[in-house]
């Protein structure tokens, strides 16, 4: 039999932002309930360690370190003026703590090979309903705020906005786990600046450099980090080898995977599954990284050419070369690879695209389109941040950054 815990009032140890507490018994028994316990087994940056060694930072220690943002910004808006309840807090504070419950094994790597056409964002709303059936209709708060339903409009914005506590812990984490110290930002300066102004979240005028920094930080991480070559390149082997084990998986090829693995392998599921079928969520929740290297590792011994050969140069880091450029790759070069490989392997031309082909990666830091971070100057005028700083080029900024990739194996006969 389980021992019931009494004390739930935790301290936890994080090498980010000091202690982190638990504020609450319903905080405590959502983190010891079995979906977020998974976030432990989800690497933050799914493969970037191949590229930082450091990188080994789980979806469990962002989501306390979000939370634990959300509750210093809470305190400091109510410090000026700002009335937010107690139910309120929490329910913010448990918005942000499982905003990141959908990812599925390596977080943003394999976010459509598991499941067709369904964001992370999507799924985490799927567990947060569970969740609060769970919890008798406790979190019905959390997911308005969640879903952007909630009246006080900058609780949601303080989960997901241009400026929420995700991304003020992320880019402080990831750049404290990789070494890059580009990602370093004010990040306690900023949430000292936090404010409210007709309902919507704002920064003080005295936090306008710590925002810019933020801004430059943010769009250079994605380039040496997020979007680093290598990773791509890691990350695109992962994709194929996933799109063949599917393929053989559903032509009744057996493909050795756990139970709640096989499931995803033979079923392209969508939303509309998951709405339908309510176990379709608990399979998903045994899903995690171990799942899928344990089985790439199983499937390098695989008697399909292409499923073994690609799993072997993953397990043994042997990445596809890959080329990055401003405009498309020319399509005869490509066909050249691709004969070639063909030859080589002896597979189809069709087979060929797991070995070499194009795709494109965007960065864009600052989308002004859909919504803007808002400088409150000290006459009571708001204006957006690249508007109120004289330091940023709105233009470059909203600029939407694109890359063409080439990948093929790093292999002499090809050159």
């Amino acid at each position: 039999m389980k021992d019931i815990i009494t004390n739930k009032r935790k301290l936890l140890n994080d090498p980010v932002h000091g202690f982190i507490g638990i504020p609450n018994d319903l905080i405590f028994d959502i983190i010891e309930h079995p979906y977020f316990q998974r976030l432990r087994r989800i690497m933050q940056l799914g493969l970037t360690h191949l590229v930082y060694p450091g990188a080994l930072h789980t979806r469990f220690s962002h989501a306390l370190g979000s939370m634990h943002l959300m509750i210093e910004a809470i305190e400091v808006l109510r410090q000026k003026g700002q009335i937010i309840t107690n139910e309120e807090a929490n329910a913010a504070a448990i918005a942000i703590l499982l905003h990141d419950i959908g990812h599925g094994p390596f977080s943003h790597a394999l976010e459509h090979s598991i499941v067709q056409c369904m964001s992370h964002e999507a799924i985490s709303e799927i567990f947060m309903n569970r969740l609060n059936t769970t919890f008798n209709g406790q979190l019905e708060m959390a997911l308005d705020i969640f879903k952007g339903k909630y009246p006080k409009i900058f609780l949601h914005q303080l989960v997901s906005g241009q400026l929420d506590v995700d991304r003020l812990d992320y880019l402080t984490r990831d750049s404290f786990f990789t070494g890059v110290s580009e990602g370093i930002i004010g990040t306690e300066r900023i949430i000292k600046m936090l404010n409210v102004w007709n309902g919507e979240l704002v920064v003080d005028i005295k936090g306008i450099y710590s925002v810019e920094k933020f801004l430059v930080s943010r769009r250079l991480m994605y380039w040496q980090v997020y979007l680093h070559k290598t990773v791509l390149s890691a990350e695109q082997l992962m994709i194929k080898i996933l799109k063949r084990a599917k393929q053989l998986a559903q032509s009744n090829i057996e493909v050795f995977a756990t139970p709640a693995l096989s499931l995803f392998l033979k079923n392209n599921f969508h939303k509309t599954d998951f709405i339908e079928d309510d176990s379709l969520i608990d399979a998903f929740s045994l899903l995690d990284d171990y799942d899928i290297f344990t089985s790439i590792k199983v499937w390098q011994m695989h008697e399909d050419k292409i499923l073994s050969e690609l799993s072997t140069y993953l397990v043994s880091r042997k990445l596809y070369q890959i080329e990055l450029q401003n405009q498309s790759f020319d399509i005869e070069r490509i066909s050249i690879l691709k004969d070639k490989i063909s030859k080589y392997y002896n597979i189809s031309k069709e087979d060929a695209d797991f070995f070499v082909f194009t795709t494109d990666v965007v960065n864009n830091a600052y989308d002004i389109k859909h919504e803007t971070i808002n400088i409150l100057l000290k006459n009571n005028i708001v204006k957006d941040i690249t508007e109120a700083s004289d330091q940023l080029n709105a233009a470059f900024l909203d600029k939407e950054v694109k890359k063409y990739l080439l990948c093929y194996p790093k292999e002499r006969y090809l050159i």
